[in-house]
Parts: structure tokens; sequence; C-alpha cells
């Protein structure tokens, strides 16, 4: 006679429960959508601080795992705590599944943070910025214009720059609501405030009886400056006077002359895959053998905020691989104004939005 199955505790029933949801979990994350919250004003007005959203795995492929040893739900360390949440004993090679398609250009996208050389790739701060240029590209900006291949690349609709905003009075939070500017948006300065906004709100604020003056903060042609990728003080590059720099492909050929080094050798050094590789005296040396041309081995992106004069993105740290990509910023669920309170901090107007 069969006996009957014993019935499971109230104990043992929740830890399958819990067990199987942070399996299916795990899943979902990795395959499909993956939550994602917007921390910082790069991206500003397109996304706002505060904004949640789902970033899409699927559209250019779901990337398999790289570090294959991680506490499930983590990132980098385990939550609350600063104790690392993963090993990378076992790391396994690059491979992503077929996808909707590639990146296309002015998408917005999830990727990791290319110069964070402390964590292996998968498990880098997560940046999100629009990917203006794409491999094969020659990237430029003249006096703030972002140009693809000579011509004026198409701005986004919410682009912001920084501005001196010069008053005949002291103003408050109040003056800069009106004008659909927050808190963090705008410092005093000398007399002044330094305002990052919109140019046509920059405009609406020049006609306002208690402005003075309203004056974009760009730097001039020429003046180089050191932060900026790859050596924004030898060729005079600067965040609003950049390139022009082709953004590399995979199987693209160059010779390694002095100038290319110069360019592009941080790139083949760091991202490329190589494990004996220096550089001396603008020459790259592989496997202790002197180059005289190199091929690339994955394709690149060239990614800027929207908030132009506030983003920390391809101008300052260069290329993003491929193998660094994410997924697609998908489209919002919630978005929290940190500067209310009660209900009003929910920005019911951004709900289920889609993200372009």
């Amino acid at each position: 006679m069969r006996k009957d199955k014993k019935k499971k505790g109230p104990v043992r029933e929740w830890l399958d429960a819990l067990v199987f949801a942070v399996i299916a979990a795990s899943l979902i994350r990795w395959l499909f959508l993956e939550p994602f919250t917007i921390p910082t004003a790069s991206m500003e007005k397109s996304l706002l601080v505060g904004d949640f959203l789902f970033v899409s795995k699927m559209h250019y492929g779901t990337r398999t795992p790289k570090t294959l040893l991680q506490v499930p739900l983590t990132h980098q360390k385990i939550w609350g705590t600063d104790i690392p949440s993963y090993s990378d004993a076992i790391e396994l090679p690059y491979f992503r599944l077929p996808g909707f398609g590639d990146v296309e250009r002015n998408d917005v996208v999830v990727f990791n943070y290319p110069d964070e050389f402390e964590h292996p790739v998968d498990l880098k701060t997560n940046y999100i910025k629009r990917a203006v240029g794409l491999p094969g590209d020659v990237i430029s900006i003249e006096n703030t214009q972002l140009m693809i291949n000579g011509k004026s690349a198409e701005n986004p609709e919410n682009m912001q720059f920084s501005y001196d905003v010069i008053p005949n009075r002291m103003l408050n939070a109040d003056f800069f609501e009106g004008y659909d500017i927050n808190p963090d948006s705008f410092h005093p300065y000398n007399g002044m405030y330094v305002v990052f906004t919109t140019p046509e709100i920059a405009q609406r604020l020049a006609k306002s009886p208690v402005i003075k003056e309203v004056n974009i903060r760009a730097y001039n042609k020429g003046k180089g400056d050191p932060d900026i990728h790859p050596d924004g003080a030898y060729y005079g590059w600067n965040r609003d006077n950049f390139g022009p720099l082709e953004i590399p492909a995979e199987g693209w050929t160059i010779d390694l002359t002095e100038d290319n080094v110069r360019r592009y050798a941080f790139t083949i050094k760091n991202y490329e895959g190589h494990d004996d590789i220096r550089i001396e005296a603008n020459q790259v040396f592989i496997n202790g053998k002197k180059q005289d041309t190199y091929t690339f081995q994955q394709n690149y992106y060239f990614m800027m905020g929207d908030n132009r004069h506030d983003s920390l993105d391809s101008r300052f740290w260069g290329f993003v691989p491929e193998d660094h990509i994410v997924g697609k910023a998908w489209f919002l669920w919630l978005s929290l104004d940190k500067h209310k309170s009660m209900f009003s901090k929910i920005r019911w107007d951004r709900f289920f939005q889609s993200i372009h």
C-alpha cells in the first residue's frame, strides 16, 4: 500500500515559495526586464531625478552572465552592507543572445560605466545616456552643436545647457519653479545664478523684467580641457568644442601612428581583452611585440547626456564597448519628486511614459 505524501509544514512552504520567487525574479531580471532609477540630472529634462523605469534586455539581446558566483538580485554589494556580493573566481566569456535589433542613434541606453575597472564588466555601475554616435561615425562638437559625419545632429527635444542668469534682485525657488526649474538646477554664484535649463526656457527668462542678462556658459574653441578624452589639453578640445573623432567599429583596422595611439590606445588597452599589452612612447606592444596596425574586436558607442553641461559622458571617459551595453531604457512606471511632499511627490503625468 502506497504511503501518503507527507504534507509540508508552513515554514517549508514559505521557504519553497521564497526560493521560487527569487529564481523567477532573477530570471526575469536577467532575460527580460531590469528596474532602474534615475539618480542624477545628466538626462534632464528628458529623464528626471526620481524617475523609475524598466530597462529592456530583449531589444539588443541579453548578455550571458560573466560573473558566475553572485548573490541573486544584487549588483556589487549585499543589501545594506559594504560586503561584496560576488566572487570573480569564475568568469565566463562575453556572449549576447539574439535581440530585436542593434543600438540605434539617439536610443536611450543603460550600460556599465566603462571607466570603473575595480569590478567585472557586468557588475560595473549602471549609467544611462543617449547613444549619439554609432560604430564608424565621426563625431565632433562645434560651439555646443553635436555633429555626426560633418552634419548637425538631431538635438534632443529637452536638451539643456548651463546659463549665467543675472537678476536685478534676489530670486527664490518659487520664481524658478514658474519656469519649470527645480531647486537642484539653479545655484547662486557671485551675485548671479548658474541655471541648468533648455534654450527655450533661457529665452523666456531673458524676457523677465527682473532679469538683466542670460548668457550660456559655453567654452571657447581651442580652450583645451585635460579632463576631456582622449587628450583634451593636447588637441584643444573641451565639452563644447570636440573632435573630430572616429568611433571604432568591429573589424576596423587603423595604422598605429603617433596620433592614432594617442586617440585609441586607452580603448585598445582596457576594452579589447588583451592580457599582455603595454603602451610606451606612443607605441603599442601586444605579447611583447610592437604593433604597426590594429583591428578592433568589437563595436563602440559614443554616449552623451541630454543635460549637456551637467553630464559625465563619453566626452570625458571615452567610448562605450558593446559588451558593456545592458539594455534599452523602455518605459517609466513611477516618478517621485524629492522636492515635494505627500501625494504631490508623485508625478502622475509621467506614469507609463515610453522613453525616447
